[in-house]
């Protein structure tokens, strides 16, 4: 919704009126998005490597065995694995860097990058 509303120029409120309007009149429901959705994307904007996106596919994973995708924003978790995955790769991108394509914060990624470090225990 973040992004159509910014590409639409339109409030977020009224792109998710309209999307449940829709939806209820047409009969059709999308799938909640996953952070492995955005990594190809933001991995593209940022020029990482198709070996970053991997690294940053199996950190996501191993985030996802572990339940540290709930409650969490995709974008958020896929943006610090990302971030991590570029760091271990030595494809160094800043976290203002990745914020900035990916429209989350940088405390954001600081955050995800911390319990990912934490639960998954990786070492950056």
């Amino acid at each position: 919704m973040d992004e159509i509303s910014e590409s639409a120029n339109v409030p977020k409120k009224q792109v998710g009126k309209t999307y449940r309007f829709l939806s209820r009149k047409l009969n059709f429901k999308l799938k909640p998005t996953f952070p492995k959705d955005y990594i190809s994307r933001f991995a593209s904007n940022l020029g990482l490597s198709g070996e970053v996106q991997a690294k940053a596919i199996e950190i996501i994973n191993q985030a996802i065995d572990v339940g540290l995708n709930i409650g969490k924003g995709p974008t958020g978790i896929a943006a610090a694995a990302l971030y991590i995955a570029s760091v271990l790769l030595s494809e160094r991108k800043t976290q203002k860097q990745v914020a900035e394509v990916s429209n989350v914060t940088e405390v954001t990624i600081r955050n995800r990058y911390m319990e990912l470090s934490e639960k998954i225990e990786l070492v950056v």
